[in-house]
């Protein structure tokens, strides 16, 4: 067996048996997967910032969507996929006139989001954790998550104009 290091060693594929893990991002018209590694983070950002810019949206409303992103993307890959490299999280885009909806989803065990702490309780305001679907929330026009044993897919709205 041998390894790959170096910049081009997260771009080539992984065979286990008959299998090959996915260890790249792939991109499919309006999606984009990435394996469960925080390290192909920025992939998703370009794929996303690239589309709102392609569709007028302000920078403003680009920070936002990327920073909400950009929060979910972490949570599934974190808790969701619990970091497993071979199951991907999915990103994708869709546009309705002035509105972009973003679905992120996952393949973990689900969670219920009444279940997350209060960020802005006394006893949670020196955690370092636990703020990312608050910000999320705060950031966007709409938050849907649906959670199942299967996974779970979070949708954001934003007006990008």
């Amino acid at each position: 067996m041998f390894t790959v290091t170096g910049r081009y060693a997260r771009r080539l594929p992984v065979f286990l048996g008959d299998t090959c893990q996915m260890i790249k991002p792939e991109i499919k018209g309006n999606s984009i997967a990435i394996p469960s590694q925080q390290e192909f983070l920025p992939d998703v950002d370009v794929y996303i910032e690239g589309i709102l810019r392609g569709y007028g949206a302000d920078e403003s409303v680009i920070a936002d969507v990327a920073i909400s992103v950009s929060e979910l993307v972490i949570n599934a890959i974190s808790h969701g996929n619990r970091a497993a490299p071979e199951t991907p999280v999915t990103v994708t885009i869709d546009r309705v006139d002035k509105v972009v909806t973003i679905t992120v989803t996952d393949q973990g065990q689900g969670f219920d989001p009444d279940d997350i702490d209060d960020p802005i309780a006394d006893e949670n305001l020196l955690r370092q954790v636990g703020r990312g679907i608050f910000i999320v929330r705060s950031l966007m026009d709409k938050v849907d998550i649906r959670a199942t044993k299967n996974g779970t897919t979070i949708t954001i709205t934003k007006a990008i104009s």
